[in-house]
């Protein structure tokens, strides 16, 4: 693991989809502590309106977007985080289909994940792009 120290670093992380199955498959695969001396403190957000509320209320370092929610899909979510905000946070999306991941491009999202989620590359790849974050490096957008 790149750049984590010894002692633990605490990040938020917001879920988005409008199905509890979907948000609690993130959940699991990211883990509470993926690796040791990062930890994620979870909001969850279940309709567009709400999970915007949650971005301006708080410091979010990462959004994990379900491309497949509804009515407000992850990927229109991600490119209006991406187009509205100066510094919005850092932001991956959960495709369910390799034929989407044009979608995830135009998105502009720093990560594309593929459903069923694996939680060994999932948990790796939020860890890269909160590490990324706290290093104030501008993550390349990565597939995994």
């Amino acid at each position: 693991m790149r750049g984590v120290s010894t002692s633990t670093s605490q990040f938020s992380v917001l879920l988005y989809s409008h199905r509890p199955a979907v948000i609690e498959q993130m959940r699991s695969a990211i883990g509470e502590e993926p690796v040791e001396g990062i930890s994620i403190e979870y909001a969850v957000a279940g309709a567009y309106d709400e999970a915007v509320s949650l971005i301006d209320k708080y410091e979010i370092d990462l959004v994990l977007l379900d491309g497949e929610a509804q009515p407000a899909g992850g990927l229109g979510i991600a490119r209006q985080l991406r187009d509205e905000f100066d510094e919005p946070p850092t932001l991956a999306v959960v495709v369910a289909r390799a034929a989407d991941r044009w979608l995830a491009a135009w998105s502009r999202a720093d990560a594309v994940l593929m459903h069923p989620l694996n939680p060994v590359t999932t948990g790796q790849t939020v860890v890269d792009l909160l590490v990324s974050r706290a290093e104030g490096a501008a993550p390349a957008q990565r597939a995994a």
